[in-house]
Parts: structure tokens; C-alpha cells; sequence
């Protein structure tokens, strides 16, 4: 509705400062001209709204203009109230702070809208954590927060193989929690990567300052790091003959991309087989998942593999049998 849209566009200037058309367009998703119509009729309306032309330019509130409208439907309270405070919040300490926000949120609510609070706890729960992930010891997050927060160089040690330990100074970005895994984003001699916080032995923030690329999107550069690691992941290619009993169940433990390549495989053999490629990230991470299939799934190549898987395999029947 217009009037939600309305009050959206009042509430992004509110928030954000001076904004383009594109930028106002882009977060309503809505065209340029409608966003224009929408300022006319907010100045229309009485609200300062003004707009410097040019390349810098975009329409602003005037600095002493506020509103106490929260704007929020039905839909809007009922989503905010949803959230709890998630175990990645609650290790950055600022799980206090997420409280105290909804509770005066809640109090600036129309009783409408406040009733709808209880209801809404009491039906919706949600957990961060995945299936069997104990909690992860994370002793220095609470420092590189801090160093992300100040803009402040960091020393970082962690352990790249056994017996060695590292120390680097880097510039902390930001951090991310993915499945309530903590990661800090940095640069180092111009290269950006992330390292999983659980893994830093150590973290010492330096008296130096860095300056924080207005340009860096911590967002982006999560998901294409993300991606590149994914592709690494599967990097390994084999090449498999999977039992016909065995092939409704193999989706259920490598994905539904096994499902499409057996969808796509050829005829199978005599003896009921088809033959599939999958890929996984290591020679050691695809023999440790085949060897939990049993006679399920025979590799054929490469030939490393299937001797690995063998061997392994030899060590565990002799160790039964003995």
C-alpha cells in the first residue's frame, strides 16, 4: 500500500540521512518516478523534505525534523518479536542491549499491537545452532570485536597445520556468523579472507589505526568467499558405481546434485549398478565418507582412492576378525 511506502521512505530518510532516488527506489522496490510522486506528496503533507541536485545530491529531512511514528503493521511488530537473542549475540555481549531495544520498542506500541507480543513468543522459537554443534570456545571474540568496532589493527595467531603457529597483523573488517560459527573478515597486504575465531590462539589489538574502505561490502565479499569455498570443497573429483539398493538412500547423505547426476547417468550394468561422478574436497574427506557406505558404493577411480579406501578397509576387518 502507498501509505506503508509512505511512511517507509520518511523512516529511511529518518534513519539513513541524505538519499538518491536509485538508492530510495532500489530499498522499496519501486521505479525512480514513483519515488519522486511519493516525495511530492510527502512535502504536500507538511514534512521538510528538500533535494540538492547534481552527482552528490538526493532528498534529505531537515536536521531538526523527527517523528515519533513507528510506522510498524501487524506484520512488521509480529516479525520483530519473533527474534530472540541468538547465541552469536549473547558471545559479542550484547544480548542485554537486544533486550532492553525491544522493550522499549514494545513500550512505544499501541496496546494493539503490545498484546501481540506474548502470543507471538509463545509460537515462534528460533535456534541458530545446527544438529550436534556443541559450542564452540571462542576466549578472544570479545578483543577482535572490539578491534572491528575501533578500526584498530590486530595481531592474530593460529595454528595453519600442527607444530606451527602464526602470527600476522591484519585489518579487521567485520565479523559474521554463519550456523553460530564466528568468523573475523580482514585484509593483509591488500588480500582479504576470513578466519574462523574458534581457531585464534591468540588476539592483541595494536595501538595503530586502519582506515575502513567505504567501498568494502562485508556482505558481498562474504557470499563470494563462501562460494570460492564451496568450490574448493568440491574440488575432488571420483568416479563411483552405486548399488541399486543403495541409490534411493545415497541423496539422503551427499544432496539432491546426487539425485540430478543419477537422474542423468547412463543405463546400468548387468548387474544393476550405475555408475556416477561425485566430488568432494579432499582424497582423505571422500574416503572417510565412502567407507561409512559399506558395499553400497565401490569406487572405480582414481586409483589412489580406491587403494586408500581398501587399506582402510583391510585395517578394520583384520582388526574385527583378529
Amino acid at each position: 500500500m502507498r501509505a506503508d511506502r509512505l511512511i517507509s521512505l520518511l523512516m529511511l530518510l529518518q534513519a539513513r540521512g541524505q538519499m538518491t532516488a536509485r538508492m530510495l527506489a532500489k530499498e522499496l522496490q519501486v521505479s525512480e518516478r514513483t519515488i519522486y510522486r511519493d516525495v511530492e506528496a510527502l512535502s504536500a503533507a507538511g514534512v521538510p523534505i528538500y533535494a540538492e541536485a547534481g552527482p552528490e545530491g538526493g532528498f534529505a529531512l531537515l536536521d531538526s525534523y523527527r517523528t515519533t511514528l513507528t510506522g510498524l503493521t501487524e506484520g512488521e511488530v509480529r516479525a520483530l518479536f519473533m527474534l530472540s537473542v541468538p547465541t552469536p549475540l549473547a558471545e559479542l555481549g550484547v544480548s542485554q542491549e537486544l533486550r532492553s531495544a525491544l522493550l522499549k520498542l514494545a513500550a512505544a506500541l499501541p496496546d494493539a499491537r503490545r498484546q501481540d507480543e506474548e502470543r507471538v513468543r509463545q509460537r515462534f522459537y528460533l535456534d541458530s545452532a545446527w544438529w550436534h554443534q556443541g559450542e564452540e570456545a571462542v576466549p578472544h571474540l570479545q578483543t577482535v570485536h572490539q578491534a572491528v568496532w575501533q578500526d584498530r589493527k590486530l595481531y592474530l595467531t593460529y595454528r595453519p597445520i600442527p607444530l606451527v603457529e602464526i602470527e600476522q597483523l591484519v585489518d579487521p573488517y567485520g565479523l559474521v556468523a554463519k550456523a553460530g560459527v564466528w568468523y573475523v573478515v580482514y585484509t593483509r597486504s591488500g588480500h582479504a579472507d576470513a578466519q574462523r575465531v574458534s581457531d585464534v590462539l591468540d588476539a592483541r589489538i595494536a595501538e595503530e589505526q586502519f582506515e575502513h574502505p567505504a567501498q568494502f561490502d562485508l556482505a558481498a565479499f562474504w557470499r563470494a568467499w563462501c562460494a570460492e569455498r564451496e568450490m574448493r570443497r568440491t574440488a575432488y573429483p571420483i568416479t563411483v558405481r552405486v548399488a541399486p539398493n543403495f541409490l534411493p538412500v545415497l541423496p539422503m547423505y551427499l544432496g539432491d546434485e546426487v539425485r540430478k547426476r543419477i537422474e542423468q547417468a547412463g543405463p546400468p550394468d548387468t548387474e544393476g549398478w550405475i555408475t556416477i561422478e561425485l566430488c568432494f574436497e579432499s582424497l582423505e574427506f571422500a574416503r572417510d565418507r565412502l567407507l561409512s557406505f559399506g558395499r553400497g558404493v565401490e569406487v572405480l577411480k582414481p586409483m589412489a582412492l580406491r587403494k586408500s579406501v581398501l587399506d582402510y578397509a583391510t585395517q578394520i576387518v583384520a582388526l574385527y576378525t583378529r
